[in-house]
């Protein structure tokens, strides 16, 4: 048993950390007040803590690729960053987000496209309200984004590729009837 330097309450010797130049081989503050102050060190000046951090990686760069190679390939861990990303962002869990794609036929709402295996469909939301509208692929849900989610832009893109595909099909037709023609009047000479 030792006593706390810091909140003075009597724990067990596995409740300090140990410590080679002491008396008994332990720090004389618990490990609770440690990391107490550690944190309030962190909070006051988090800079050299995190150029710590960013040095360590950078001097153990390998072993740093091989933990996020790892963890790539774990489907357990992928799924569960996949339901972190979900509720922080959306407030939704992965079984929602399950059923919701279930729902719309196990595939993109617009084109109906299944989700790669490799990446998962997007969730589409109302940027102004934050409320979930459906899941999509990626080139739908960058579609809606490039028209700013106005239907007025939508329909008149809509209008523009029915109008202007038929027209552009008269050209290239009357395009090759002109040809044709010059070349039996070339022909013909």
């Amino acid at each position: 048993m030792k006593q706390c330097k810091k909140c003075g309450v009597l724990k067990e010797l596995d409740e300090f950390y140990r410590c080679a130049g002491t008396r008994d081989g332990h720090r004389g503050d618990c490990k609770a007040c440690n990391l107490e102050a550690k944190h309030a060190r962190y909070v006051a000046n988090p800079a050299p803590a995190k150029a710590r951090a960013r040095r360590w990686q950078k001097d153990n760069a390998e072993r740093v690729n091989a933990y996020y190679r790892e963890r790539r390939l774990d489907p357990e861990v992928k799924r569960r960053d996949r339901a972190g990303h979900l509720m922080r962002k959306y407030g939704m869990t992965i079984e929602q987000y399950d059923a919701m794609l279930e729902a719309q036929g196990g595939g993109c709402f617009i084109c109906g496209k299944p989700p790669r295996e490799d990446i998962s469909l997007h969730v589409d939301h109302d940027h102004s309200s934050g409320k979930v509208r459906g899941i999509l692929c990626f080139c739908c849900n960058n579609a809606l984004a490039d028209f700013q989610d106005d239907p007025a832009l939508l329909r008149k893109a809509a209008s523009y590729v029915t109008t202007n595909s038929v027209a552009v099909e008269e050209e290239i037709q009357l395009a090759r009837a002109r040809a044709r023609a010059l070349s039996l009047v070339g022909g013909g000479s």
